[in-house]
């Protein structure tokens, strides 16, 4: 299982940039950047909440857990 995080659809639906949801939320565009990008191995509960505040949106809005290719049994 894979976990994604869909930061872009968010943002546009928001009409926000990156970098503005980042000074909004207190982390650096770089961090923003790695959750976009789905190479995070983990979040911290506050950023997760600051997020969705900023967003408008539930945890589950952000986050989506998907099967991958490892997961598929032969």
């Amino acid at each position: 299982m894979q976990i994604h995080v869909n930061i872009d659809a968010l943002l546009a639906r928001e009409r926000i940039s990156a970098g503005e949801l980042a000074a909004r939320v207190g982390i650096t565009p770089a961090n923003l950047s790695i959750l976009k990008n789905d190479k995070a191995r983990a979040i911290r509960f506050s950023t997760l909440i600051a997020l969705c505040r900023e967003l408008h949106c539930q945890p589950g809005d952000l986050l989506t857990c998907e099967e991958g290719p490892e997961d598929k049994q032969i």
